[in-house]
């Protein structure tokens, strides 16, 4: 499998905090992998309202539909890391954006990237990409 493709540090635009909680580590004393999915989650979620976007209602949203995550050295919770990400590409009807994660010290933990589908849940299908989105949203790199 391919790495993740993440552009240089300087051309991810946001940067924010999360915490990892001390129920986060699993039997071998490290955060479980699955835990970075919800960190990066945060992350999106806090881009979101950086860019004044959460509040936007606009009766759809985006799935996840695919994500690729290298991990380079094991997190320990309880923690407050550090994301840097950026969208790296917005298309029709979905876009794709690029994180790395580091530990307190600087110590890179992992680099992912993911692709979301925009979704209408009342046709239950695939959407165009809203205006204010596209604009606020544009590519880093």
């Amino acid at each position: 499998m391919d790495a993740p493709t993440v552009p240089p540090s300087e051309e991810l635009s946001f940067r924010c905090t999360v915490q990892t909680r001390w129920s986060d580590e699993d039997k071998v004393g490290v955060v479980n992998n699955a835990v970075f999915l919800n960190l990066l989650e945060e992350a999106r979620f806090q881009y979101f309202q950086d860019l004044g976007l959460y509040e936007e209602r606009v009766g759809f949203g985006f799935l996840l539909g695919q994500t690729n995550i290298r991990f380079l050295s094991p997190a320990h919770g309880p923690a407050e890391l550090t994301v840097e990400m950026g969208t790296t590409h917005m298309g029709n009807r979905s876009f794709h954006q690029a994180y790395r994660v580091f530990d307190s010290s600087g110590t890179p933990l992992a680099e992912a990237e993911a692709a979301m589908v925009w979704w209408d849940p009342k046709t239950k299908s695939s959407t165009n990409a809203p205006e204010a989105f596209r604009r606020a949203m544009a590519p880093t790199s």
